[in-house]
């Protein structure tokens, strides 16, 4: 008989000795949560009974630390304020097979994680994402709607379209996944890294729907639309700066060379009418910008080379860590 987690029968196509229940942390970043957190430790309690759940708080000034504990979660605190933050302690520390990771304001659907982790261990995945569908209007707001498609698309048309959700609080990750991942930002950012680090290293990824309801009443939201909207969209310009340096680059080469063209073109032909040069300034600032359009198409090429060392790197980490299933062989 294969080893049953969570009401979910493992591939049957493992060989006997190597099937096994996985070990299933789940991660639940918090910040002045207590009014729902202990609903939220709860219903992952009941939904995956063999899981350890973990809660990280990040300098709460309620009673999140004491309902989480008493509704049975493993408490840790971690003082660098930030989501981002919270998320690479939690990688850094826990050890599992298979880590849920899930906001906890209790608007996301704790009966879904068996879901996540069934497609994440059928089809040998390294992140299923949970794409957010609203039970209501007031659930997910229009403004971060729109801003979660809008950066969502963005990303998909740099690094690829295989992720419906890019800022959900809501995946499954296995654990080559989370020991690969460098874990670089500070705030919300942190899920665009996530989704890059599994684009840039073409994981294999998939997406689930999943409900997505109000928060609790007396809880208020943490994001900011505009604030953390822009930080995101910074973060996803440095990123395309780091990660496609040739394509960067060459975009503000071209401004440059248009630029100087603009400049230069009428000081060229009064040149060539009369002999002289009588906007010697104007020459001087094309020609800079000439030489800057050359100087960021260099910067470019060598970039470009250095990320892809750093990317060989990065995949030859990722591949040092098993697929779960290849943990235990003979």
């Amino acid at each position: 008989m294969p080893d049953i987690m969570c009401g979910m029968s493992l591939p049957e196509q493992l060989p006997r000795e190597v099937r096994r229940a996985p070990r299933v942390a789940v991660l639940i970043p918090c910040f002045n949560e207590a009014v729902a957190i202990g609903r939220v430790v709860s219903d992952f309690k009941s939904t995956l009974p063999q899981a350890a759940i973990y809660v990280y708080d990040n300098n709460s000034t309620d009673e999140t630390v004491e309902v989480g504990r008493k509704a049975g979660a493993v408490i840790h605190r971690e003082p660098l304020q930030g989501k981002g933050n919270v998320v690479r302690r939690m990688f850094a520390d826990v050890e599992a097979d298979i880590y849920v990771l899930v906001d906890g304001d209790g608007t996301y659907d704790a009966s879904a994680a068996p879901t996540l982790i069934e497609r994440l261990l059928r089809d040998d995945l390294d992140m299923v994402t949970g794409v957010r569908v609203a039970d209501s209007a007031s659930a997910y707001r229009i403004g971060h709607q729109f801003g979660n498609r809008a950066l969502t698309g963005v990303v998909a048309n740099i690094f690829g379209n295989r992720c419906g959700d890019m800022l959900s609080g809501y995946r499954a990750l296995s654990r080559r996944f989370v020991k690969s991942f460098p874990a670089l930002a500070e705030g919300f950012e942190i899920e665009t890294e996530l989704t890059v680090h599994a684009l840039e290293l073409r994981m294999p990824i998939a997406d689930v729907t999943t409900r997505y309801g109000s928060r609790e009443a007396g809880s208020a939201s943490k994001l900011r639309t505009v604030r953390d909207g822009l930080r995101i969209a910074a973060t996803i310009v440095n990123i395309v700066k780091e990660e496609r340096p040739m394509q960067f680059f060459t975009l503000i080469a071209l401004l440059f060379f248009l630029s100087s063209l603009s400049l230069g073109y009428p000081v060229l032909l009064t040149y060539f009418a009369t002999g002289q040069v009588p906007r010697l300034p104007t020459a001087i600032l094309a020609m800079g910008l000439m030489i800057m359009a050359f100087l960021s198409f260099t910067a470019g090429v060598v970039m470009d080379s250095i990320t892809n060392g750093r990317r060989e790197l990065r995949r030859l980490r990722y591949l040092d860590i098993p697929l779960f299933r290849n943990e235990r062989g003979s």
